[in-house]
């Protein structure tokens, strides 16, 4: 975070500045990122509380804790969730009452909350973005009713859980399109906008009187800044009430740094958006990607350090303080996802959840007096707009 003070040539004036900079520097130096900051310091967790339920026992620095734990004593404010239609497949658990009972454990510990709706009974990403099988056979226009009705319903059992989303996702990686095949890219454009506002007024229709959660629009080709102008020219066509892009960005698939930054840029410069990273992950041993190239860093655990800080340096940078966040996709994992999680084979915790600790670290005072409390207003990275 940069604080930058202007000083006049007067005395009076340089002595006012001097003041005024001693002041940012106390607001800066003792920042607690984690309490005061929207910025998302985040991680997918949907995966978690079934690896726990199945026995797996966590560790860190070799003292087994529950994973949230983990997570929260490493500076981490956000937690994503994603929430599926049922009834659920490929072994996913994440219905409403899973869900639901992991919101209410993260909110305990402090955690923002980010919900995205998969739209679908199982895995939903630009290769495929199926309908789910009881609404296969819908005709467009009862397929936007079933949509409000079922986000607003679920959008209302959290509210009365008392663990509101702060953030939700309509749907997930929709590049493509989704409900396939009404709602496909770039053939239905008019449904695919339809079911879009269905799931954000299905959001406000359950929300009550409650705040209203920031509506995240999600794509994957985080490195493209071509595919975003494209996808969001059309979209805001339609004039869809929407506050934040999310990204995918991984190094196997969408480019390089420099891409990604290029994409940033002009998300935040050219549509005037909020953005995150909401996917993001590398692999902490070789894995079969970059068989023919070199990796950016090094597939070890400290070149997975090395490339969350790189991608979180590339969102900190975007202009106008735009961007919000960095969320690792299931770093608490089993199977095939244990090499890009954050825990060893035996569960013990690797370097990468060190990444955000410069900028979340509670810095204290040696002269006996408590930090001083930021308002958000203050801040470069929060509120968001």
């Amino acid at each position: 975070m940069k604080c930058k003070t202007h000083f006049a040539t007067s005395r009076r004036t340089s002595f006012a500045a001097a003041l005024l900079l001693a002041g940012c520097f106390s607001f800066c130096g003792w920042l607690k990122a984690q309490e005061h900051s929207d910025y998302a310091f985040g991680a997918d967790l949907s995966f978690l509380k079934q690896m726990e339920d199945r026995g797996t026992k966590f560790k860190d620095a070799g003292v087994e804790k529950p994973g949230l734990q983990i997570l929260r004593d490493h500076g981490y404010n956000w937690m994503r969730l994603r929430i599926c239609i049922e009834p659920l497949s490929n072994g996913l658990p994440n219905n409403l009452e899973y869900t639901l009972a992991m919101a209410k454990d993260a909110k305990k510990l402090g955690f923002k909350f980010f919900l995205t709706f998969h739209y679908a009974n199982g895995w939903a990403d630009p290769r495929i973005e199926p309908t789910p099988a009881a609404w296969r056979d819908l005709a467009p226009d009862a397929l936007v009713e079933q949509v409000f009705t079922y986000t607003r319903d679920t959008i209302a059992a959290f509210r009365d859980a008392d663990v509101m989303p702060d953030m939700v996702g309509i749907g997930n990686e929709v590049s493509n399109g989704f409900f396939m095949p009404q709602g496909k890219l770039p053939e239905n454009w008019d449904t695919f906008a339809a079911l879009i506002y269905a799931g954000i007024n299905g959001v406000d229709a359950g929300r009550g009187n409650t705040r209203r959660p920031k509506i995240l629009i999600h794509v994957d080709h985080g490195g493209d800044p071509f595919l975003t102008k494209t996808f969001f020219d059309k979209l805001n066509n339609y004039g869809i009430p929407y506050d934040v892009i999310g990204f995918s960005f991984y190094p196997w698939s969408h480019g390089t740094l420099l891409d990604l930054r290029a994409n940033l840029r002009y998300a935040a410069e050219e549509l005037k958006k909020d953005v995150m990273l909401v996917e993001t992950g590398y692999y902490y041993s070789p894995s079969r990607y970059f068989t023919n190239s070199p990796p950016p860093f090094p597939e070890s655990p400290e070149g997975q350090k090395q490339w969350l800080v790189a991608v979180n340096e590339a969102v900190m940078a975007t202009p106008d303080g735009r961007g919000k966040g960095v969320f690792w996709w299931e770093p608490a994992a089993g199977r095939g996802l244990v090499q890009r999680g954050y825990f060893d084979a035996d569960h013990n915790a690797q370097p990468v959840l060190d990444a955000f600790l410069p900028f979340t670290r509670p810095m204290h005072r040696t002269d006996g007096q408590s930090p001083p409390r930021v308002p958000p207003s203050a801040l470069k990275f929060g509120p968001f707009r």
